[in-house]
């Protein structure tokens, strides 16, 4: 009997941290494929600003997606008033230096301006016998160019302002607005003092 218990001990023993190494690994397998919870997004203000460089895309940063549609049209918006500005301010302008020039026959792009149904000879002599067709075409060429001007600070303007709304986003992404936006009113009993007599009135007062 004694012999069989010097037998049975050793691979007791030896079995032991073999069952020991088994729950460990185990363990380890089970923390592995445990899912992990992914941390809540926070955009930082420096990177939104920086992604913001390209219009609109610090707004895809800030995960703000309706504002996309708003970005990107006003700045098409812009583009076409810039674009239609200066198409019409360098038509004007080449019909001003043309009808200025030293032979306005020979330079006759301001004749496509000369309004109703002109003969040709009558075109020729347009400028020397309507010098307020002379002026009108230096006033719209006026009018095209400070529009065109205009509509490019404009441009720049919004493109400042897509770049100042991604940093806001970003830096009051987790400002907590309270949904209790309420107003009681309740009367409001104000004791006798040395300066006012006790009265009895209303309080109003707004959370937010």
């Amino acid at each position: 009997m004694k012999s069989t218990w010097f037998v049975l001990f050793p691979v007791l023993w030896l079995c032991l941290p073999l069952r020991g190494a088994a729950q460990t690994d185990t363990e380890e397998a089970d923390a592995l494929t445990m899912p992990v919870a992914k941390a809540a997004f926070k955009p930082m203000p420096s990177k939104a600003v920086l992604m913001a460089l390209i219009p609109g895309a610090g707004q895809l940063y800030n995960r703000k997606y309706w504002k996309l549609p708003v970005v990107y049209g006003a700045f098409m918006g812009c583009a076409y008033a810039v674009s239609w500005n200066n198409r019409n301010y360098q038509d004007y302008l080449n019909a001003y230096k043309d009808v200025m020039s030293d032979d306005p026959v020979a330079n006759g792009s301001w004749k496509n301006l000369v309004p109703g149904n002109v003969s040709e000879e009558e075109i020729n002599s347009y400028p020397t016998d309507n010098p307020n067709f002379t002026r009108n075409i230096q006033q719209r060429k006026d009018y095209f160019r400070r529009y065109r001007d205009l509509s490019i600070i404009i441009s720049a303007g919004v493109y400042a302002l897509s770049i100042l709304d991604a940093y806001v986003d970003a830096q009051l992404f987790d400002f907590d607005i309270s949904p209790d936006l309420s107003m009681h009113i309740e009367p409001a009993f104000v004791l006798k003092t040395a300066c006012m007599p006790q009265m009895l009135g209303v309080n109003c007062r707004i959370l937010f």
